[in-house]
């Protein structure tokens, strides 16, 4: 049994931050990335971001430059700093960790946090 919980969205108005943090509990193989997605309205779920347990990170076109993404595999914690925000960035956000074993992956996804950029 695993569960991510998510905590630190919110409202915020454009130009403001907000910092996302996402952990894990239960019983987790090796982790081999953690990341975040993200859905708006009328729209697929996209990469936000992501970073393999050797620390390679990776970011979505539309949020580089804006965000970071940082993870603790010791405490099984994934966190994105967004900065500079944009009404664009309104969406539910999605923690996702994979983990498991090299011949199979486990994908482990949070129940979603609010991300509202508005005045």
């Amino acid at each position: 049994q695993v569960q991510l919980v998510e905590s630190g969205g919110g409202l915020v108005q454009p130009g403001g931050s907000l910092r996302l943090s996402c952990a894990a509990s239960g019983s987790i193989f090796t982790i081999k990335s953690m990341g975040w997605y993200r859905q708006a309205p009328g729209k697929e779920r996209e990469l936000v971001a992501d970073v393999t347990s050797g620390g390679i990170t990776n970011y979505g076109d539309s949020v580089k430059g804006r965000f970071t993404i940082s993870g603790d595999n010791a405490k099984n914690t994934v966190y994105l700093q967004m900065n500079s925000l944009k009404p664009e960035d309104t969406a539910v956000y999605y923690c996702n960790i994979r983990a498991g074993p090299r011949w199979f992956t486990d994908d482990y996804w949070g129940q979603g946090t609010q991300v509202t950029v508005s005045s």
